[in-house]
């Protein structure tokens, strides 16, 4: 089997997709475009603008009256094109093109970006309520007992392959109750859990790198851009400081959840 390229492999997307090329040219192409992440993009696309070209775009059928016309007419004599028509017979293709990119933009759209950033977030947000009802019930959720962060901080040295950064040392409304190694997918986390009166509040820090981030509907939080999200019941704020990450937990209100964001995420 030949390699082919990416200036190879577009142009035949269409006819890989309706079956008209030979079968090696096609298991060519198919090769290129599985391993080929802009290709992929590209079919995707190709595939998308197919959908609503077939499918999706109003079609209404002729009345008879109009094909007894047409019939009557046919065929019709030869005229001179109008300079109007001649420009219409050029600018046709790409206003149909227009069109037809206005129409497929918001699919493409759909599925290039938002999708892929609402499954992100689900996978994020559904490991922080897991890893914090982990928390609630474990029967040694601490490893360490707070003496205050500068008890607690220390302690993940030489636990964690980073340095995790957590300069709020409780307070009365927040008060820190100690800290533990846990799991974030697939990568070690600081784990922190304050109190805020009968409520437990989890702190999962960990590495940022190889984790696709909430690009959209962020709020400011102190002095961080969060993405918050409730889940099962519980309310989730997520951020990134530099390299790390950072996912708060509990079924606090929002507000108080927000409050404490605001302290951990302070200069």
């Amino acid at each position: 089997m030949t390699p082919v390229d990416c200036g190879e492999a577009r142009p035949a997307l269409l006819d890989l997709q309706r079956g008209r090329l030979p079968a090696d040219r096609a298991a060519e192409v198919r090769a290129h475009v599985a391993g080929c992440a802009d290709c992929t993009h590209a079919a995707e696309a190709e595939a998308a603008l197919s959908e609503v070209l077939e499918h999706r775009l109003p079609q209404h059928a002729a009345s008879l009256a109009f094909k007894r016309a047409l019939r009557e007419q046919w065929p019709a004599p030869a005229v001179t094109p109008r300079p109007w028509s001649r420009r219409w017979r050029v600018l046709a293709p790409a206003v149909a093109l227009v069109l037809v990119m206005i129409a497929t933009t918001p699919l493409v759209w759909e599925r290039a970006v938002r999708r892929p950033e609402r499954e992100a977030v689900a996978a994020l947000t559904g490991e922080a309520v897991n890893d914090h009802l982990r928390v609630l019930f474990s029967q040694r959720p601490l490893e360490i007992e707070s003496g205050g962060i500068h008890d607690v901080r220390p302690w993940f040295a030489g636990r964690l392959d980073f340095a995790p950064v957590v300069r709020f040392e409780g307070d009365a409304d927040f008060p820190l109750q100690g800290g533990a190694v846990g799991y974030f997918l697939d990568r070690r986390a600081a784990v922190l859990v304050y109190h805020h009166r009968r409520h437990v509040l989890s702190l999962f820090v960990f590495r940022a790198d190889g984790l696709r981030w909430p690009q959209s509907e962020l709020e400011p939080v102190g002095r961080v851009q969060a993405r918050g999200e409730r889940v099962r019941g519980f309310n989730v704020l997520l951020w990134r400081q530099d390299e790390l990450g950072y996912a708060l937990v509990s079924d606090v209100e929002p507000d108080a959840l927000r409050a404490l964001a605001a302290r951990l995420a302070a200069p």
